[in-house]
């Protein structure tokens, strides 16, 4: 692949191998020049930025807007999302930003996500109880995907009853069939309604979850504080954020380690003997092999130069932390699994006021999920061969389709 920052926006980057081999494809990026032009994945042209200091710096930049007022015009297309699901966090610049994201960060701090701990691993060995007489199972559909789904919709206040719908859903937006867009409309439909629908009980009948816990901020008086409340479509829109976010990304997360460890079966090995180090052993996983290879799209306010590369205000720019987190001028050794390095700087929770609201409880399922896997089922092993694996083709999750594991 060649550089084509200096080429202009007509000479935009074909992104095919950044979906058949991301890593080595970032890292010809990265050797080619610090800043490319791409066709995103919707279509429109963007800016993506390959090297770690420059994405480091450029995720705390107030200069660059997650507010798609910012996008010039025919520049950004998107999700095609309604209000009352779009006016989240990934969409929003202090002053906003500060306020949504004080209302609710406390249900995440690692003091009340230890709290969660002990009914996180009781819903991983259900999991795990289930799975065992089988002697073999997807560890995706069985175990990666129902821990987090239960543990965000436990949290939520979610019924039982709707889990599935929602599975069906999120699918439908993570990985769109472009022969069946019909099948994306219906899901937003479906999702909006759901939420909706499911805000209105909680008024009706509040309960001991986080989403009753929103609704009170939303409908209280405003309090001596600056008057800080959530309007309708905040409340709706958060709420879709957290499910979704905290399911998808999760996913990822632990078949991307589970993968890194049946592929390095000495260091499976030692974390069955030393579970203690799991959490450790889990940022390098986040380093290695993230689950969010890009951050959410930003807009320049104003033009600036990123890597040398002038960006004219209102282009889209990615972000690459799968690339970031791979420079070998920051991680020496970077496609190396190694959980001994210093990972004080990887990027995979992002960086500055946009960091991830859920990453204390992201990590903690993780190691949790991880830690009950490896002491329930020793001999773990691929059940398939390992070129068989194949992982959604995706520019902005990283995550496999199916992880088949037998013990």
């Amino acid at each position: 692949m060649q550089n084509t920052a200096e080429t202009g926006p007509d000479a935009p980057l074909d992104v095919t191998p950044l979906l058949d081999d991301p890593h080595a494809a970032y890292a010809a990026l990265r050797e080619a020049g610090p800043v490319h032009r791409i066709t995103g994945a919707d279509g429109s042209p963007a800016w993506l930025v390959t090297r770690y200091d420059d994405v480091r710096s450029a995720l705390a930049d107030p200069r660059l807007s997650l507010d798609k007022r910012h996008a010039g015009p025919g520049g950004y297309r998107g999700f095609a999302l309604p209000p009352a699901l779009d006016a989240n966090l990934l969409n929003m610049d202090p002053p906003d930003h500060t306020r949504v994201r004080r209302l609710v960060v406390k249900a995440f701090t690692p003091g009340r996500v230890e709290t969660l701990r002990a009914p996180v691993r009781r819903v991983a060995d259900e999991l795990l109880d289930a799975m065992a007489g089988r002697g073999r199972a997807d560890l995706i559909a069985d175990y990666a995907g129902p821990l987090p789904i239960t543990v965000i919709c436990d949290l939520l206040g979610i019924p039982q009853r709707d889990r599935r719908d929602f599975l069906a859903w999120s699918d439908a937006l993570i990985t769109p069939d472009p022969s069946r867009p019909e099948a994306m409309k219906h899901a937003i439909g479906a999702m909006l309604e759901f939420y909706t629908g499911l805000i209105a009980a909680k008024r009706a009948e509040p309960g001991d979850d986080l989403l009753s816990d929103l609704i009170a901020v939303r409908d209280d008086e405003p309090g001596d504080e600056g008057g800080d409340r959530l309007t309708e479509d905040e409340l709706t829109s958060l709420a879709f954020l957290i499910l979704f976010a905290g399911y998808e990304n999760t996913v990822h997360l632990i078949g991307n380690a589970v993968l890194g460890l049946l592929d390095h079966p000495e260091l499976l090995r030692q974390l069955q003997h030393n579970p203690a180090e799991l959490p450790p052993a889990v940022e390098e996983f986040l380093r290695f092999d993230s689950p969010g290879p890009l951050a959410i799209r930003r807009f320049p306010r104003e033009d600036l130069e990123i890597g040398g590369v002038r960006i004219p205000a209102g282009d889209s720019v990615l972000l690459s932390i799968a690339s970031a987190n791979r420079d070998p001028a920051r991680f020496p050794a970077p496609d190396v699994l190694d959980r001994g390095r210093d990972l004080s700087g990887h990027l995979a929770m992002g960086h500055g006021i946009h960091y991830c609201l859920g990453a204390p409880l992201a990590r903690m399922e993780a190691v949790t999920a991880i830690e009950a896997l490896l002491a329930r089922f020793p001999g773990l092993r691929l059940d398939v061969p390992r070129s068989e694996l194949r992982h959604r083709r995706s520019l902005r999750s990283r995550g496999l389709i199916s992880l088949p594991v037998a013990w």
